[in-house]
């Protein structure tokens, strides 16, 4: 059985039940129509398991999708330099985020803001967003779950003082939306724009 993030079970449940209920009404082409709505919700919550890469330093990607920019990041949040790598997540994406480094969670912070579309550069600092500072001796790094114009709920299953593994599960930003991450600009980054990245899987770079 494909597993399902648990957050996606209330979505998947509601077409379910009406397609039964439609097939028993006599009503076979809407139970049908509503059949195939499940198993697309189903497929959008998706939460494979993934074989997390082993190795000193290593950053990877938060989420799956296409890197859309590498940039220095102009926020402060973090202490010094830092530079930030965006990646856009449409709905056919694993939409589960994932650690990028073994770290402690410091803080989470949630911020009200609009829905642009999530590719263009203005979401990371106008659109909803909850902020999730991540401690480790190697230095600080931040991801940003930013909701996008179609998504608008975001899920954050961390909290301050949490320890976190490399490639474990953080959280989910539910139909289409964008990741951050912000990292100490002496970080060395593997990927550009427009590279294919999947969360826990793909190693974006080292910080040593």
């Amino acid at each position: 059985m494909m597993p399902i993030a648990r957050e996606g079970w209330v979505f998947i449940v509601t077409p379910l039940v009406l397609s039964a209920i439609l097939w028993a009404m006599g009503w076979q082409a809407a139970a049908s129509a509503a059949l195939v709505l499940a198993v697309a919700v189903a497929l959008f919550f998706r939460d494979p398991a993934r074989e997390i890469p082993k190795g000193e330093g290593l950053i990877l990607a938060p989420a799956d999708g296409t890197v859309v920019q590498v940039t220095r990041y102009p926020g402060d949040e973090l202490e010094g330099a830092a530079t930030q790598l965006s990646i856009f997540l449409s709905v056919f994406d694993v939409h589960v985020n994932r650690a990028p480094f073994p770290a402690v969670v410091e803080r989470v912070e949630y911020r009200p803001g609009t829905f642009r579309l999530a590719w263009q550069h203005e979401a990371s600092a106008a659109n909803e967003q909850n902020l999730i500072f991540l401690k480790a001796p190697e230095g600080q790094l931040l991801v940003k779950q930013i909701a996008g114009f179609v998504a608008r709920r975001i899920v954050c299953r961390v909290v301050p003082g949490q320890k976190l593994e490399a490639g474990e599960r953080i959280g989910m930003i539910r139909f289409g939306s964008r990741v951050d991450l912000i990292v100490p600009a002496r970080a060395e980054l593997s990927v550009k724009q427009g590279d294919r990245v999947k969360g826990g899987i793909t190693v974006v770079g080292a910080l040593r």
